[in-house]
């Protein structure tokens, strides 16, 4: 992330030249780039220099979930792409945690690369309550993205994903060290989509948010740079 500019867009596509093409007009516009699985899975690690070349920090979001040994094998691979952000599921547990976090500093420290922060996925923001607890996660969401939270902090993890709702619990929970990387962020004039729990990106940042991961407000906008403009002017930083 730079210092300046919290917003990470995500580059919700397959496709290399469109990622390139939205990264060229949003250079200078955001602080960095995101792309997901569906990027990933259909170009590879080669798919990544499309849009490495514009110098913004680039969060590649996995998810990894597996055993200990796998998901650390996965990490020292996503470590030695030269990535700034990466992630997993907080609910893959203490081990897999720390397996993860420990392989990232091992391989930048033998590959002489930058360390990619470790961020756990905590609840996605796609569940609301219900949702939820239909797959498992008993009590109320605050109260588990907390928990899970203060796990992936005791087990060497960088911070977290979060929806902007729980910002201020797990700001709480973990100190002000702890990076907080918050999709489901939503200017007033954008469409809401999937998203159940949102703030604009400057209640997200006021809150307490380090990283906004922004996508479809600005990616699907007639002029993308102009959107990503708009959002910037609204956190004053234009």
């Amino acid at each position: 992330m730079t210092a300046a500019n919290p917003v990470f867009v995500a580059l919700d596509t397959t496709e290399p030249d469109s990622a390139a093409a939205l990264a060229r007009t949003l250079t200078g516009k955001v602080g960095g780039l995101k792309v997901g699985l569906e990027y990933f899975t259909a170009n590879g690690p080669a798919g990544l220099s499309a849009i490495q070349d514009f110098g913004l920090p680039l969060f590649i979001d996995l998810k990894l979930h597996d055993i200990p040994n796998t998901v650390a094998a996965a990490m020292r691979s996503v470590t030695r792409l030269g990535v700034s952000i990466t992630t997993l599921h907080a609910s893959g547990g203490a081990e897999m945690i720390r397996a993860a976090a420990d392989a990232a500093t091992e391989t930048a420290a033998k590959y002489n690369v930058i360390r990619p922060q470790v961020i756990a996925v905590t609840i996605l923001t796609s569940l609301d309550q219900a949702a939820a607890e239909a797959v498992g996660f008993s009590g109320a969401v605050n109260d588990q993205v907390r928990r899970l939270a203060r796990l992936a902090q005791e087990n060497g993890a960088d911070g977290i994903v979060c929806s902007p709702l729980e910002i201020a619990a797990v700001r709480a929970e973990c100190g002000p060290d702890f990076t907080l990387v918050v999709p489901g962020i939503r200017p007033a004039w954008s469409e809401t989509g999937d998203q159940k729990r949102f703030l604009t990106p400057a209640e997200a940042r006021d809150t307490g948010a380090d990283v906004l991961v922004i996508g479809r407000p600005i990616t699907t906008a007639a002029d993308p740079a102009a959107a990503a403009a708009r959002i910037l002017d609204e956190l004053g930083l234009s």
